[in-house]
């Protein structure tokens, strides 16, 4: 005799790439026949979807690096506001500039490694050049 019935399941996910943290809710249909074979259908919205640890996108940056936590899992709840802690008596401390960074870069590191590229052979073939014509010029 064939057997059916739902499971309401809530999945928490977090982006690796962005740290963004979601749930999302699935209705799990399961399923199975006078043979006794087992399946699942995964619906989101009514509609048939993947397992929630099959195909996850990030709805804030829409990286594929999610990683997902089993129904139930507690997730992290937002960062605590950090401490603050009074300046002493009579010192105004200075405002500190924002500083704006592209996505997955270091702050510094092209600038530093372009120079490098370009830099140490071109000072190395000035000095060559350098070197030849003073000794083109001993020589004559």
């Amino acid at each position: 005799m064939p057997d059916e019935f739902d499971t309401c399941e809530t999945w928490p996910f977090e982006c690796l790439r962005c740290l963004h943290v979601w749930e999302e809710e699935f209705v799990v249909r399961h399923l199975s026949d006078a043979y006794g074979n087992e399946g699942d259908i995964w619906l989101s919205s009514g509609v048939p979807v993947q397992p929630p640890w099959s195909d996850a996108c990030c709805p804030a940056c829409g990286a594929n690096r999610v990683t997902w936590f089993p129904s139930g899992y507690p997730t992290r709840g937002p960062e605590p506001e950090p401490e603050r802690v009074p300046a002493p008596p009579g010192r105004v401390p200075a405002p500190r500039p924002e500083r704006t960074r592209l996505p997955g870069r270091l702050p510094g590191s092209l600038p530093g490694r372009l120079l490098v590229a370009l830099g140490v052979p071109l000072a190395l073939f000035v000095g060559f050049e350098l070197y030849a014509n003073s000794l083109a010029a001993a020589h004559h």
